[in-house]
């Protein structure tokens, strides 16, 4: 794709469906009785926005004032509700620098508690709702955050791909004591964020992270009560979520995000997938979110650049409608959302035939207020980026750049263009070729101390797109 101009409008994908009226449609969670005002989602992406210290792990994860400047964006683009990246639970068992965190002794005041209620209030003033994703990384803990990273099982990531742009150590299998404090930390974390002013937060069990690890026959190869069976490897899930009944009000929202892979990979049966989808709503369960793509492949390079998308699904055009479509049936009070691949109208309305909202990520990134005018008629389909389908690493790169402008008050990068495209990936090569060292790694998420975040600035980015190229 060539260039677009500056006085040309940018790009966009085409609808064979220009009436976004069922999108518009509130939707409401049987469970909380909370409604969301319309039917879509913003799905979790990582921000790394929020405060870190090297040497102090107290000093982590406090929300600045970049990242309640990026969600107020949000906030502003008619989205009926938005799910933030990741809220891990322990200081040092991060996805990256600048996660959010709420720690297990963290208490319901000071400086921590009022940033996270600040963020609440960002997104909650507009009218959407406002749940935190809450994860835990498992194995998928960076080296220069965890030694000895927990999880499922003692399997170690398959790091045979051409490329490795993260790394993680050979991780061990949790015990009870380390189950038991998990399980306490995300019911913890559930009632701070709800007396912050959160409507709900979303357990993370997908991409790899711990939860995901548990609930895949692949990395769950325990022998006691929390592997074997299905109903033993999401015994953690449903042990998380009484836990955190026992700390919030009734009218807390709580859903959970799943991943097609974690089945497909390990030769589930759909029947298998429905035993869990049906026990989430039987927990009551407000939303599953249904997404996909193997992290395991994503993160060691093992998923090639430009991969193409089969064309069946593309022309489906949500890559996990299959899915959606053997568990979805069974459902009759828990709400389904669906996350990949919707860029339409028309797609994102076929969608609607089987599940109840739709998820977008990417899309977001380059026009934060384009569920606004999708449901105004302005427009009716993203925004084309210059990057292909499946370079999953550009891709993430671009989105977290484009967060971090915003952040500073700047526009979203314009990511249609072949000047600000070929800069991203030159800085994304030079990043993989120097990944190992700390500096390196803490030099590419652009952040040197907590005191700049807390102040709300943040230090130039590596191989950062000057401001003239996009304006």
């Amino acid at each position: 794709m060539g260039s677009v101009e500056e006085n040309f409008s940018p790009p966009r994908y085409q609808s064979d469906i220009t009436d976004a009226r069922p999108l518009g449609e509130p939707l409401k969670f049987e469970f909380s009785g909370r409604i969301a005002p319309n039917r879509f989602m913003k799905a979790a992406m990582t921000e790394q926005l929020c405060s870190w210290h090297k040497e102090i792990p107290e000093k982590r994860g406090l929300p600045t004032r970049n990242l309640c400047r990026v969600y107020e964006r949000w906030g502003q683009g008619d989205i009926g509700m938005i799910v933030t990246g990741n809220v891990m639970i322990f200081c040092d068992y991060l996805e990256s620098v600048g996660d959010p965190v709420v720690p297990p002794d963290a208490p319901f005041s000071g400086k921590r508690f009022e940033a996270f209620k600040e963020w609440a209030h960002s997104v909650k003033k507009n009218g959407s709702l406002m749940v935190a994703q809450v994860s835990h990384p498992g194995r998928q803990c960076h080296m220069y955050f965890q030694a000895h990273p927990v999880a499922a099982s003692a399997v170690p990531y398959d790091f045979s791909g051409p490329r490795r742009p993260l790394q993680f150590y050979d991780p061990h299998a949790a015990s009870q004591e380390e189950i038991d404090a998990i399980i306490d930390s995300f019911a913890h974390a559930a009632e701070y964020l709800e007396k912050a002013g959160f409507d709900g937060i979303q357990l993370h069990a997908a991409n790899g992270f711990l939860l995901s690890g548990f609930l895949s026959a692949s990395t769950n190869l325990r022998t006691d009560k929390y592997g074997g069976s299905i109903e033993n490897r999401m015994r953690i899930h449903l042990e998380i979520e009484q836990a955190i009944r026992k700390r919030v009000s009734p009218n807390f929202i709580l859903g959970i995000k799943i991943n097609s892979t974690e089945f497909q990979e390990t030769a589930f049966t759909p029947q298998e997938a429905n035993t869990v989808c049906l026990a989430f709503e039987k927990h009551h369960f407000d939303f599953v979110e249904l997404s996909g793509g193997s992290s395991e492949k994503l993160m060691t390079g093992n998923q090639h650049q430009g991969e193409k998308v089969r064309e069946s699904t593309r022309k489906r055009e949500a890559y996990f409608q299959a899915f959606a479509e053997q568990i979805v049936p069974g459902l009759t009070k828990t709400k389904v959302y669906i996350t990949g691949g919707l860029r339409t109208v028309g797609g994102m309305i076929r969608a609607l035939d089987t599940v109840d909202g739709i998820g977008l990520a990417r899309p977001l990134c380059q026009e934060f207020e384009l569920c606004k005018k999708i449901l105004e008629g302005q427009v009716t389909g993203s925004i084309i980026p210059n990057m292909e389908l499946g370079e999953f690493w550009l891709a993430l790169m671009a989105g977290n750049r484009t967060i971090r402008e915003v952040g500073r008050g700047q526009e979203p990068l314009e990511l249609w263009r072949d000047d600000v495209i070929n800069e991203l990936r030159a800085g994304y090569e030079l990043w993989v070729d120097n990944k190992s060292s700390d500096r390196e790694y803490i030099s590419y998420y652009g952040v040197t101390s907590t005191e700049a975040m807390e102040q709300g600035k943040m230090p130039p980015l590596t191989h950062a797109i000057s401001a003239e190229k996009v304006r």
